[in-house]
């Protein structure tokens, strides 16, 4: 029998769909993430930045015949304008003096597309320190920065996230109980992640469309606190495992994956439909997955190491990302609920709903491979 969509038909769906794509709905995630580290020591002070190529190629063009494909010569030929073109946006300032850069910068590539630029300054603070990074300005309104300061021994002084509205960084060198600065520094690391996490599950519409998918067939609360909980717990393993260094997949794996996942429980819920069995287990698999999308966030900032210094901005940011999931699943579970458990519209609903998830995958998918 063939399927009716009511008197409308499919028009609807296909207007909404296209509304989607043409929306802030369509870009999976939120760009714009960086970080500077400085190292304050007996005789200089030592910055090391780290951009994702695609936020600076724009000041610093890297494409210069103009073919739309970026070679590893014309990379490499950038990398004097993009040492000078942050140079010129970085101000350190010791003591109350601005100081210049004593050696053109170092830049290095990674293989996560990101640029590493080292530059030295031949002052070193007994007072203050001031770092002021005035590229935010250029760059898009919710570009955050990472700062952390650390001494000669490699112990953190200061961390501070900059913003376009806040691009500053001071910090004291001469305190009456340094622990409490640090303490002060380590809360407010802590809050930042937090915040992060948040911003970045909320602006992650892979990551919430895909757990909408998991979400819709349910129809009462332990169901969906199964979903969320092996979801939860997966994603935190890999995320964990990423952010310690102890497991690297390269994101041009990851994002494709992702989206594939999307796509697979979308069709699943056209072809099951309610109730499939095995939901828990599924969504465990493919939340190692997102958890390296997760942990993609880290890696732009470069903070991912081995050592100590990583631990708090993981637990956080994980914290952060549970706090936005259980939010957003507070809001949105109450409506599947009660939509679900109108007979006349729960088939309608479901369906309808996991199409247009289906094409927003199908949409990220392209983008991420042949796009």
């Amino acid at each position: 029998m063939r399927k009716r969509y009511g008197r409308f038909g499919l028009g609807p769906y296909l207007l909404l769909a296209g509304l989607l794509l043409q929306s802030g709905w369509a870009v999976a995630h939120a760009p714009g993430l960086s970080s500077i580290d400085v190292a304050v020591k007996a005789d200089q002070v030592v910055t090391k930045l780290t951009f994702a190529l695609q936020d600076i190629e724009a000041f610093a063009p890297m494409d210069s015949d103009l073919d739309a494909e970026v070679s590893t010569a014309e990379r490499e030929a950038a990398k004097p304008d993009i040492a000078k073109m942050l140079a010129e946006q970085l101000r350190v300032n010791v003591d109350g003096n601005d100081v210049h850069i004593a050696t053109p910068g170092i830049v290095n590539y990674d293989e996560q597309n990101n640029a590493h630029v080292e530059f030295n300054f031949s002052a070193a603070p007994q007072k203050q320190l001031v770092l002021q990074s005035k590229l935010l300005a250029w760059l898009p309104d919710g570009h955050q920065q990472y700062v952390t300061v650390r001494d000669a021994a490699g112990n953190t002084l200061r961390e501070k996230m900059l913003s376009r509205a806040d691009d500053q960084l001071q910090l004291g060198l001469v305190q009456a109980d340094a622990s409490t600065v640090q303490n002060d520094s380590k809360f407010s690391a802590f809050a930042d992640f937090l915040k992060l996490g948040i911003e970045h599950i909320l602006t992650g519409y892979d990551h919430l469309l895909f757990l909408f998918a998991l979400l819709a067939v349910t129809h009462s609360f332990w169901p969906a606190i199964k979903i969320v909980t092996f979801f939860t717990i997966a994603h935190s393993i890999t995320l964990a495992f990423a952010g310690l260094n102890l497991v690297q997949l390269p994101s041009s794996f990851v994002e494709p994956v992702i989206a594939l996942t999307i796509i697979y429980v979308a069709v699943e819920n056209i072809i099951r439909g309610d109730h499939p069995k095995g939901r828990q287990w599924l969504t465990f698999g493919f939340g190692l997955i997102h958890g390296f999308g997760f942990a993609s966030v880290l890696r732009e900032m470069d903070i991912t190491s081995g050592d100590t210094g990583i631990l708090l901005p993981l637990l956080s940011f994980n914290l952060g990302i549970e706090t936005g999931q259980i939010a957003v699943a507070s809001v949105v579970l109450p409506l599947i609920w009660w939509l679900n458990n109108k007979p006349a519209i729960a088939e309608k609903f479901l369906k309808a709903c996991s199409a247009l998830v289906a094409l927003m995958g199908a949409y990220w998918l392209l983008e991420r491979t042949v796009l």
